[in-house]
């Protein structure tokens, strides 16, 4: 847990000023109330103590309130995380004219052509232009079913490749150890001969969808064959593609991608790297305007950032349910503590006629909420990120396109700092009332 903790980058906090602004108020709320308030701090530690069922009992509210908050901003912030690393800084992607996904795009061979010698295309060591060819499409697969049982099917998501390394070079990817590329034919033959089996290299995300038709249901590996399209498909490399969209992705030859699934004659995608990065944006917008063939082309980063449309729609969803579940908690909340003020009313008259006034009263009480939601938050965070690298099938989506992903929980220190302020926040409004309550109890009342 602490590893995972650890990685978290403090360098990020000013991104999010009200987050941490708000959260560092009710913190230092928090200290007031302990080093202000005259009543003294262990009269409220021996209440909590005696009553302890009353104090576990608001703590496990927050702690399953924070808890299960943070395990779904770990998945929106696993979406946005996955996005967001995909795109690489200065690649530019051009689709045909009015698509605005690969899915949709049919370029010609020879608008590819022409795209190759645009300028202001970067070059590698090698003097080779970084300039990806790709076509894209989607698979569906029958998935292995035991007999009698109804048939099922998945949707993968094959890309077909060029120049497999070329690619890898232009997206930022690398092959993983003990992984090798497809060969220029990009297909082998069985060792006995009698089978031609086509040669593939895949994400991770994916080996691990489809090592769940297996029996030990593990992912696949290296030299392992999957059957898919009425054919056999053998693993040669595996991708280091974690966080990104192409962790759900099967790579193969181009030439065999689209004669079997129906783009033999043309291409879905031509991502290039521009030379200068700060100019990849007017570069893409020149392609777009070109008068000698109609395309759209956007950089890299614009059109991952289009996919985003799901997760803010998830995030918004996950606000609604949020203010849902604060609303309930701080019910529950004032509910517990107005408890706890009836069984205490005697303290509280005990505590007037001793000297302490009706804001001392006040303070005490409220400081108990505040600690116990700092605690019950605490614990809550702590149990929530043990959904860190965890991993969920989704879809990601923008402007009518949509992809299938393999994502991994991501719980960032923001998503920490907004379960613990959401906590506070409940502590806050749920303990206010009821010490308002107990402030204002007559001394001869409580006396009775």
């Amino acid at each position: 847990m602490l590893a995972r903790i650890s990685r978290f980058d403090l360098s990020r906090i000013p991104q999010y000023p009200v987050l941490y602004g708000l959260l560092a108020a009710l913190l230092a709320l928090v200290l007031i109330l302990l080093f202000v308030g005259r009543v003294p701090v262990s009269y409220n530690v021996r209440n909590l103590v005696v009553r302890w069922w009353i104090t576990t009992m608001m703590v496990l509210a927050f702690v399953l309130v924070v808890g299960l908050m943070t395990v779904m901003l770990a998945f929106v912030s696993g979406m946005d995380a996955l996005t967001g690393n995909s795109g690489q800084p200065g690649n530019i992607i051009v689709f045909s004219s009015g698509a605005n996904d690969e899915g949709f795009s049919n370029l010609a061979l020879s608008d590819v052509s022409n795209l190759e010698r645009t300028q202001g295309i970067a070059v590698d060591e090698a003097g080779q232009r970084l300039a990806s060819k790709e076509v894209y499409v989607i698979v569906n697969q029958d998935i292995p079913v035991p007999k009698g049982s109804p048939s099922r099917r998945r949707f993968v998501q094959v890309r077909g490749l060029e120049d497999a390394p070329m690619s890898a070079k232009v997206h930022g990817l690398e092959l993983l150890p003990g992984s090798q590329w497809f060969s220029e034919a990009g297909v082998e033959q069985t060792s006995d001969g009698q089978q031609v089996l086509l040669q593939c290299v895949m994400g991770k995300g994916i080996a691990g969808e489809l090592g769940l038709d297996r029996p030990g249901r593990q992912p696949l590996a290296v030299g392992e064959v999957f059957r898919m399209a009425d054919r056999e498909w053998k693993v040669v490399g595996l991708l280091n593609s974690t966080g990104s969209t192409y962790d759900s992705e099967v790579w193969a030859k181009r030439q065999i991608v689209g004669e079997r699934f129906g783009k033999e004659a043309s291409y879905s995608s031509f991502v290039m790297r521009a030379s200068d990065i700060k100019q990849a944006p007017q570069l893409a917008e020149t392609l777009k305007k070109s008068k000698e063939v109609a395309l759209n082309a956007m950089t890299e980063e614009s059109y991952f950032e289009s996919l985003s449309d799901t997760s803010r729609t998830l995030l918004l969803a996950i606000r609604i349910v949020a203010g849902f579940m604060a609303l309930g908690g701080i019910f529950g909340v004032m509910n517990t503590m107005f408890a706890a003020i009836s069984q205490r009313i005697k303290d509280i008259g005990v505590l007037r006629v001793l000297g302490y006034s009706r804001t001392d009263v006040l303070l005490s009480f409220l400081m108990e909420s505040m600690i116990l939601a700092l605690v019950g938050g605490l614990l809550g965070c702590l149990l929530g990120s043990l959904c860190d690298g965890w991993t969920a099938k989704s879809t990601v989506g923008g402007q009518g396109a949509t992809k299938t992903v393999v994502l991994q929980f991501l719980v960032s220190q923001e998503v920490l700092a907004g379960g613990l302020l959401l906590s506070l926040l409940m502590g806050l409004v749920g303990g206010l009332f009821p010490a308002v309550r107990a402030m204002w109890m007559r001394i001869l009342e409580t006396l009775r």
